[in-house]
């Protein structure tokens, strides 16, 4: 894959020039680099993809390097502080548009679309199964559209379609099973009970990301986040106590998929790679879709074929039956999109609130569209385990973020020559790529 390096930009006291070695004002020295692309206040591009602004030397003002093994100081630019009049650009004289000069609007925007997209597709995705109750055929229109949406985009090459090999396929397939296992049945779930019954069972997720990190990785989960954890098993299982919909086929269905997830995750740790997320999350799709094609076949198949389609298109007409199935599988996909999109944007801890915040936006819209009737036990047991979830995420994002800044600090103390400033990049960038990739895949848990 090509890899950009990003240019006319200051990187917490690096300023990189456009030319090699270029030496300014104040006897600033730099190596010699080839330097393209370009970086706005939205994100940076390293390797086609959009990080958080100043990922990189976060912890240190100014790395010393040199093109040479010996070490040599560089000091900031003047030019970096130079008058407002002088820098009101980043990119060698270029205007800085509206969307680079408030990015903060553009995240809203994409965080607005995000929450939109994704309750519009579980007030629609309900809406079907209330005259097409067939969970697994609708899995597969779900993710058949999006196979086709990816498709066109590679078509017209937007974005460029990353090759794969063997290996990376052997390492996407056990990923791609447990997305499908996974959402089907959440789709099961989502057929058989309420709509906010099953967020409210989904939100033991974190639950068992914990269980298998410790008992199956041999990760050592702190204190605090078994303790946050608390909350969440009591308000569901107080929500599920007196759940008006209650049923075991919704109940179990959403616990598999819980489960699912979870290894999805542990084998997303193992297949860590340098393609982009769009890339990534097209081709898990083709595969999840293969794999989901025989099982409702089998499980479906006849009852489709003997009175499912005939009873759903006598309800509501072959027009809407088939434009419902293709706005359902558009919005699925598009609402994943804008979540890669999204927290490609923002830092861990924004992620995490902005996850909690999404599952309360859908749980909230699907009682008012759907008029579900709730005891007083379950909204109180459904917002204990909503507010275990967010102090969960919350601890759980400050954590590795406190680790990160920790790993760059060390490795930018050592870089003391240009070909350990290189290795530290590249450390940053596959750290990065991995959270990126592994926020892509969790992001589907929350459908």
């Amino acid at each position: 894959m090509e890899s950009r390096v990003i240019t006319g930009a200051t990187i917490r006291g690096l300023a990189l020039p456009p030319k090699p070695a270029a030496r300014l004002a104040g006897n600033c020295s730099f190596p010699s680099v080839r330097l393209n692309g370009k970086l706005s206040d939205g994100g940076n591009l390293i390797w086609g993809r959009q990080l958080r602004p100043a990922i990189l030397l976060e912890a240190s003002p100014a790395i010393a390097v040199s093109p040479v093994t010996k070490r040599g100081n560089v000091r900031p630019c003047l030019a970096a502080a130079s008058s407002p009049a002088d820098s009101g650009d980043s990119a060698g004289g270029a205007k800085v548009g509206f969307l680079e000069k408030y990015p903060a609007l553009v995240t809203g925007f994409f965080f607005f679309m995000w929450y939109f997209l994704n309750v519009i597709f579980n007030i629609m995705n309900k809406k079907i199964y209330n005259y097409f109750p067939y969970p697994y055929f609708v899995s597969v229109i779900h993710l058949f559209v999006g196979v086709v949406y990816c498709s066109v985009s590679w078509a017209v090459g937007l974005p460029k379609r990353a090759p794969i090999d063997s290996n990376l396929l052997k390492l996407l397939i056990p990923v791609a099973v447990c997305h499908a296992l996974g959402h089907v049945t959440s789709n099961v779930s989502f057929a058989t009970v309420a709509v906010s019954f099953t967020h409210t069972i989904k939100a033991l997720e974190p639950f068992f990301n914990a269980a298998a990190s410790q008992f199956i990785l041999g990760q050592q989960i702190p204190l605090t986040l078994w303790l946050s954890l608390a909350p969440v098993v009591l308000g569901v299982s107080m929500a599920s106590l007196t759940e008006l919909s209650f049923n075991w086929t919704g109940f179990v269905s959403a616990m598999i998929s819980n489960i699912s997830f979870t290894y999805r995750s542990i084998y997303s740790k193992k297949a860590m790679t340098d393609m982009d997320s769009t890339n990534l999350y097209a081709y898990i799709s083709i595969i999840a879709l293969i794999v989901c094609i025989p099982p409702a076949l089998i499980v479906e198949g006849p009852q489709l074929m003997k009175h499912g389609f005939n009873d759903a298109i006598a309800k509501v007409g072959m027009t809407k039956f088939i434009t419902d199935l293709f706005w359902v599988g558009m919005f699925y996909h598009l609402y994943n999109q804008l979540a890669t999109n999204t927290l490609e944007r923002v830092a861990p801890l924004t992620h995490a609130v902005g996850n909690v915040l999404k599952r309360v936006f859908v749980i909230g819209f699907s009682i008012l569209v759907f008029g579900n009737k709730i005891s007083l036990q379950t909204g109180i047991g459904t917002s204990i385990a909503i507010a275990g979830v967010a102090a969960y995420s919350l601890i759980k994002a400050k954590l590795e973020e406190e680790k990160r800044v920790t790993n760059e600090s060390r490795v930018s103390n050592d870089a003391g020559t240009w070909p350990a400033y290189i290795e530290f990049q590249k450390q940053i960038r596959n750290q990065r790529t991995f959270l990126v990739a592994n926020s892509v895949l969790q992001s589907l848990l929350f459908i």
